[in-house]
């Protein structure tokens, strides 16, 4: 730290602001807010930070600038436009949205209502953005089906009408326009239809309902029922539009609803609209770390962000957790109960399907990233001093303690590497003895291991509970490999992660990534251990015939099974067959010996 930075730290004033990073070649690394400058700024120098990316900002910063504001909202609001407008290296990209979609009302007499990309400042009326171009595109449908609006960009001043300085179009002829530009329609009589899409397109459905439905009712009483029967088909198609509407509840008006997932490299944010008791706007999208932001910090700017970028007015946000923001004019809950809980839930359920979407599609796309998000995520969720890119899992199989077998699997970044499994046949053990057998097969592939120079795991994991776990520590303390590697238990009934002297198991979401690699390496270590097993029995089975035979011994029995492949083959051979495998003084023992079983068993 140069003195630079050690006079600024000491000068820094406990006020709310925003603080700026800066690199010897002047470089802004990063900006932050604070609503206590001085505790903020210190504390990325006064402690041992976790994060790799962390430490290397803090070992390049070379000046401190900051801006002095009113309150921690005015920080988050300065901070939000500075990120945009430099988009420094350590700090998460923030969208400006200028690839969404926004409906406009223009600012003009008879106003045009259409959609467009760029937002102009001309006292027009945008709503939006709509990250779902196919909802905007379904709106203005309706729109158009509802209401006859002039699509023409004439400047239809009253001097302009007056001198007739326009003549009505194709789309007046054919019924979508009622000539405004000719004076066919009054101002006031458009501005009633402006006013009612206004209200549709902020999800409030029932005065464009009742203006269609009085001029039904008109319509009706002056006996032109051709046009009242078209009325009344626009009301059937608004009626329609509103149901597709996600209805939430009909006491939740005019609400914001934010909430965040987040994994050790991105965040996943969704923001919901709430008009009139239903969803009229969604949106979610990816927001990757660059530092170790918090949940709650990054919720924060997310409120922010999409509250510009979204235009977004509601008195009342509903988020997942409590957060220290304060929004002037704007209350922020954490619902507890009922249906404000229910919409809160509605949206954490899109950011983790969302999430699930992107994985998928980066599994794909780009697998070394997925690779890696999935090991970091494993060495936080099982609190590993390293990524488990290589890890070891061991199953016993035996039956009644006969011909008792461990496998050893070995998986290499999550996916099974079978060119390295090893199976044991277990040497020091009679009888069923789980933990005997999990002590002995620890300690001879680990000394193994040890001897030959290999690499050791970053993670062994032992199919079963404490006992077992107990079992394998024996050997990994006699090894003296304590602390070398870590090792961890799986129990099959809950799916507890049992830790080295620790009583309480950890468990992890049924629904973890971690958990799954976990379940995998457990499960193929059961499948390898078992088939093993089965092989060896039957090995033995046909062994245990052939021995109980005087005179044959374990030579003769290897080259009958290498010709006949099993016993009932050689069982079913001819007297001459056997003899031109191993001679006839040994055929005629095994024909006899067969034969006689035979009688008997009759």
């Amino acid at each position: 730290m140069n003195e630079n930075v050690k006079l600024k730290l000491a000068s820094l004033p406990e006020t709310p602001g925003v603080y700026q990073y800066y690199n010897k070649k002047g470089d802004l690394l990063y900006i932050g807010k604070a609503k206590n400058l001085k505790r903020r700024v210190n504390s990325y120098f006064n402690k041992q930070h976790d994060s790799k990316r962390l430490r290397v900002l803090v070992s390049n910063i070379d000046n401190i600038e900051t801006i002095n504001v009113n309150s921690e909202y005015d920080a988050l609001l300065l901070e939000n436009n500075l990120i945009k407008e430099h988009q420094p290296r350590y700090n998460i990209l923030l969208r400006d949205d200028k690839t969404y979609p926004w409906i406009c009302i223009k600012n003009e007499r008879f106003p045009r209502i259409f959609s467009t990309r760029n937002v102009i400042k001309d006292g027009s009326e945008y709503f939006g953005p709509y990250s779902n171009g196919k909802a905007m595109k379904v709106l203005l449908g309706l729109i158009k089906e509802l209401y006859q609006l002039r699509t023409c960009s004439y400047d239809l001043s009253e001097k302009n009408i007056e001198n007739h300085k326009f003549k009505v179009c194709l789309e007046y002829h054919i019924g979508n326009c009622l000539g405004p530009c000719e004076a066919y329609q009054i101002e006031e009589e458009y501005n009633e239809q402006v006013s009612a899409i206004r209200n549709i397109i902020k999800g409030e459905f029932n005065e464009a309902k009742q203006y269609l439905v009085n001029q039904m009712t008109k319509y009706a009483s002056d006996l032109k029922f051709e046009k009242a029967q078209m009325i009344k088909e626009k009301i059937e198609a608004l009626q329609n539009y509103q149901s597709r509407s996600t209805i939430v509840s009909p006491t939740i008006t005019n609400v914001d609803v934010f909430s965040i997932t987040s994994d050790e490299e991105y965040a996943y944010v969704n923001f919901m609209k709430i008009y009139h008791g239903a969803i009229i706007q969604s949106h979610t999208e990816e927001w990757k770390k660059k530092l170790d932001e918090t949940d709650e910090d990054l919720l924060e700017r997310a409120i922010i962000d999409f509250s510009d970028r979204f235009n977004l007015t509601s008195k009342e946000i509903y988020v997942p957790f409590e957060l220290s923001l304060e929004i002037p004019f704007r209350k922020i809950t954490v619902p507890k109960i009922g249906d404000k809980k229910h919409i809160v839930d509605l949206s954490l359920k899109n950011t983790r399907i969302y999430r699930l979407e992107q994985l998928k599609q980066t599994k794909i796309v780009d697998p070394d990233r997925h690779t890696n998000r999935i090991m970091n995520q494993m060495k936080v969720d099982l609190r590993l001093p390293a990524e488990p890119r290589h890890i070891e899992g061991f199953d016993n199989s035996n039956i009644q303690g006969t011909n008792p077998v461990s496998a050893c699997v070995v998986f290499k970044n999550g996916k099974p590497s079978k060119k390295d499994y090893r199976i044991f046949n277990v040497k020091t053990v009679e009888g069923p003895n789980d933990f005997a057998t999990m002590e002995e097969v620890i300690e001879r592939r680990y000394s193994r291991v040890l001897a030959e120079g290999e690499s050791l795991p970053q993670l062994i994991l032992i199919d079963g509970g404490k006992g077992q776990l107990s079992s394998a520590l024996k050997s990994i303390d006699r090894l003296g490999l304590r602390g070398k590697v870590s090792v961890i238990g799986i129990a099959k009934r809950l799916e507890e992660i049992y830790y080295p002297d620790d009583p309480y198991p950890l468990y992890l979401d049924k629904n973890s990534e971690t958990l799954k690699v976990l379940q995998h390496v457990r499960d193929e270590s059961h499948r390898f251990g078992i088939t093993r097993h089965r092989n060896r029995r039957s090995k033995n089975a046909y062994n245990s015939v052939l021995e109980e035979i005087e005179g044959i011994g374990p030579q003769t029995i290897k080259e009958l099974l290498t010709k006949f492949k099993s016993v009932e083959r050689i069982k079913n051979a001819s007297l001459l067959e056997l003899t031109d495998c191993i001679g006839k003084s040994k055929a005629k023992k095994i024909k006899d010996y067969f034969s006689n079983d035979e009688k008997s068993t009759n």
